[in-house]
């Protein structure tokens, strides 16, 4: 796991993704939404596109009909700050025309 607090480089992120997508899938949705923002804060939008998908692919699959539910688990991934509440809505619209 990588520091929550730390800059991580995109690809520390990517590999944070690829071994907690295996372990703990809430954890990845939080570093799939840390990804779409690094990359799109870089102006790679096809590569925050793929982020934000992957994000809401992964929330797909969790309920989230109470605050409860979908708060988030770390305030930050690799330097990215997380919102308080991960769920479709809160990706469509901090990333709008992306998701």
């Amino acid at each position: 796991m990588i520091n929550q607090t730390r800059v991580a480089s995109v690809e520390e992120l990517e590999s944070a993704f690829q071994q907690e997508l295996a372990t703990d899938r809430w954890a990845a949705a939080e570093t799939a939404y840390a990804l779409a923002s690094r990359n799109r804060d870089a102006g790679d939008w096809e590569k925050s596109r793929e982020w934000v998908k992957q994000t809401l692919r992964l929330l797909e699959g969790f309920p989230d009909e109470t605050e409860e539910q979908v708060a988030t688990q770390r305030t930050s991934v690799g330097g990215v700050d997380l919102p308080t509440y991960l769920h479709e809505g809160v990706v469509r619209s901090r990333f709008g025309d992306l998701a």
